[in-house]
């Protein structure tokens, strides 16, 4: 029944994220979610059902048109891939419970975000605005230990971001985002989400500096290291934190 309900969840999961591709794809665009219908971005021809099977049929026709033979950004498929394989390690760790729910927005949220600010540099905030009320609520059903905690996560969040801003290495995107994420996680969950952050971010940047995939000062978006920080500690939160105090006792 478990890998009944696993595989489930999974393909929830790759559907899902062939619409929040969509969606991180044409709000930072001012574009509809409706119109127009899905369609190729080189020859504009618009997809059938065969073309728009998750992740498959981006496999079988080898990342290209199947009309015209232009290259799809693998962004599309990784968007897909990515948010069924989160959701798939939300539920083997949560199930169908109140913090496996929290953890399917925040998924969800951070595939959005991912993408978004990976093709535009940007974090939209009618992204963050629609998720706002939702996360609110269900963090105020389900609370990981006291409100108050929600409370300072989202200052500290905000807090230390905007220190970064004012000081020109941040956008206001990536504050309004930690602040939102700190609400979710709560205090001290926000703090190690922010360090887990740096850590990917530094990691990740250097090795492609080194490798010559970007240039010295070149601006490398941060949105998609607080979402994946932010997963990182509200999975394995506790866990990181308490086995940090145990060696430094």
């Amino acid at each position: 029944m478990t890998s009944i309900v696993a595989s489930y969840i999974t393909l929830i999961g790759l559907i899902l994220g062939s619409f929040y591709n969509v969606v991180a794809l044409r709000i930072p665009a001012g574009e509809s979610l409706l119109r127009p219908p899905s369609h190729c971005p080189s020859c504009n021809t618009q997809l059938r059902s065969r073309d728009l099977i998750p992740v498959l049929s981006y496999v079988l026709n080898r990342g290209s048109c199947r009309y015209c033979g232009s290259r799809i950004s693998p962004l599309y498929m990784l968007g897909e891939a990515t948010t069924g394989l989160l959701f798939l390690g939300i539920y083997l760790q949560f199930g169908l419970t109140g913090k496996g729910i929290i953890g399917y927005l925040l998924v969800s949220l951070a595939v959005i975000v991912t993408v978004s600010d990976l093709k535009f540099m940007l974090i939209p905030d009618k992204v963050l605005l629609f998720f706002l009320p939702i996360l609110a609520t269900v963090v105020l059903l389900f609370p990981e230990g006291t409100l108050v905690s929600h409370l300072l996560g989202a200052v500290a969040g905000s807090g230390i971001l905007l220190l970064l801003v004012l000081f020109g290495g941040m956008g206001m995107g990536d504050a309004k985002l930690m602040a939102l994420l700190g609400m979710v996680l709560g205090f001290p969950n926000t703090i190690l989400a922010f360090l887990l952050a740096c850590v990917l971010g530094t990691v990740v940047g250097g090795t492609l500096l080194f490798t010559g995939r970007i240039q010295r000062k070149q601006h490398i978006p941060f949105g998609p290291w607080l979402a994946a920080g932010a997963l990182l500690a509200f999975a394995y939160g506790s866990h990181l934190i308490s086995g940090y105090l145990a060696l430094i006792r």
